[in-house]
């Protein structure tokens, strides 16, 4: 599992968005999000470039934080 910090998270519907843009990366499932933490953690099946995260992230109005 992979962990990454998002800025910007603060509801149910923030969770959502940032599940579905992660799970629309190939490569990466089982996404959870932790709103307290402001955190997500997936599951790689293959090696995903960090700045792919970052540009579906910042695509939905959140950033990647570092």
């Amino acid at each position: 599992m992979a962990t990454v910090k998002i800025n910007g998270m603060r509801c149910a519907h923030c969770s959502g968005s940032v599940t579905k843009a992660l799970e629309g990366i190939d490569g990466i499932s089982n996404v959870k999000v932790d709103l307290e933490k402001g955190e997500a953690t997936y599951a790689e099946n293959r090696a995903v470039p960090l700045t792919s995260i970052k540009e579906a992230i910042s695509k939905i109005g959140f950033e990647v934080a570092d």
